[in-house]
């Protein structure tokens, strides 16, 4: 078990029986949409208080399961990014039902399995032990029935649209992640179009005293960056706002 999933489990257990031996605490750790004003830390609270053992082992044990995996392949960081991001994207999605506390780890939980789903889409989920389904498929299985279920067909007492809400808090992370990775910084700045001969003179050769200051300001910053990186270190957008002033 990696260290991220070993605590997270932990402090929910913990949590758990610190609620058992004193329920009162729930009101203090579940989060209400109306209330959010007056307890904003229940945003991340709730993520940890459950409403029985059921409900307690079926997340820790998704948790287990999904999360090892995860976070060794993501990292500690983004996994926790993932992890409370889909939290708090359940909390947002609650405001649907204004009126309705949630508690459970579910949502979080949710935005991990659909990580494990976006990087092993075939692999095997055995449900109940004994039949295999490819995680891309429990995952849309799963997204339908608290999309029914959000809006009043199948079971009461369950916080669809918090499940919901880990989903698209998940896929959300996930898609920033990708964008903002390395590699993907990489590609974008190989994709950009190469600067042409004597486009750096036009650029130096700008007459940034008669530009007005918010654009003196970013052209400063853009020629500092070209200045101290060279010129493949600028986006296309940062090209096009040099060409934008500089002489013909």
């Amino acid at each position: 078990m990696t260290p991220w999933v070993l605590r997270l489990i932990l402090l929910n257990v913990g949590v758990f029986i610190l609620t058992a031996a004193n329920p009162r605490l729930l009101d203090l750790l579940a989060f209400w949409p109306r209330f959010v004003l007056r307890q904003p830390w229940t945003i991340l609270t709730y993520q940890f208080a459950h409403a029985g053992l059921g409900h307690l082992l079926f997340n820790m044990l998704g948790l287990f399961f999904f999360g090892s995996r995860l976070e060794q392949h993501l990292g500690a960081r983004h996994f926790l990014g993932l992890y409370f991001a889909s939290g708090v994207a359940g909390a947002l999605l609650s405001f649907v039902n204004f009126n309705t506390p949630i508690i459970g780890a579910s949502a979080a939980a949710f935005g991990v399995f659909l990580g494990f789903a976006r990087f092993w889409p075939r692999e095997k989920v055995y449900i109940w032990g004994v039949l295999p389904v490819e995680a891309r498929v429990l995952v849309v299985v799963m997204t339908v029935l608290a999309l029914f279920g959000g809006f009043g067909i199948g079971g009461g007492g369950i916080a669809h649209f918090a499940h919901l809400g880990g989903f698209a808090g998940g896929w959300l992370y996930l898609r920033w992640a990708a964008w903002s990775s390395p590699a993907a910084r990489f590609q974008r700045r190989a994709a950009a179009p190469a600067v042409r001969g004597g486009d750096v003179e036009r650029w130096r050769l700008t007459k940034r005293d008669e530009l007005h200051p918010v654009n003196r300001a970013e052209f400063e910053r853009v020629m500092a960056k070209l200045e101290a990186h060279g010129p493949g270190s600028l986006t296309s957008e940062e090209r096009a706002f040099l060409n934008r002033f500089a002489p013909d």
